[in-house]
């Protein structure tokens, strides 16, 4: 049986309620885990082995600034080419070889496995 037209207009403002309730994805909902960099077991800061170097800006001529390691867990809230805009959430870079803790920058797109709504 059909709905009356009235009765099928007022239906679709409570559905599209229910189907909101968890409200829309948005850049920044977007987590990733640093991969493809060596073991913090062959960890050498001068050789640039077993981190991700997290930069000022988004370039390998920018300044180091932290460093994030294989497995951590971090934030993506910006993107730039190939580069993202992270800070960490979990891992090892909340206690860092180098650097400060949670560390926040820019890092080369590559050594990212991101997922969710990314930018």
């Amino acid at each position: 049986m059909a709905l009356p037209i009235r009765t099928a207009l007022l239906a679709i403002p409570i559905v599209g309620l229910v189907l909101s309730a968890g409200g829309p994805a948005a850049a920044g909902d977007c987590t990733g885990i640093v991969v493809g960099v060596k073991p913090i077991s062959q960890y050498n800061h001068a050789r640039g082995n077993g981190f991700l170097a997290v930069r000022t800006g988004p370039g390998s001529s920018y300044r180091q600034t932290g460093e994030v390691y294989r497995g951590d867990e971090v934030s993506v809230y910006d993107r730039r080419g190939n580069w993202y805009a992270i800070t960490c959430m979990s891992g090892r870079c909340t206690d860092p070889l180098w650097g400060p803790a949670m560390p926040s920058g820019w890092v080369s797109k590559k050594y990212i496995n991101a997922g969710g709504v990314c930018p």
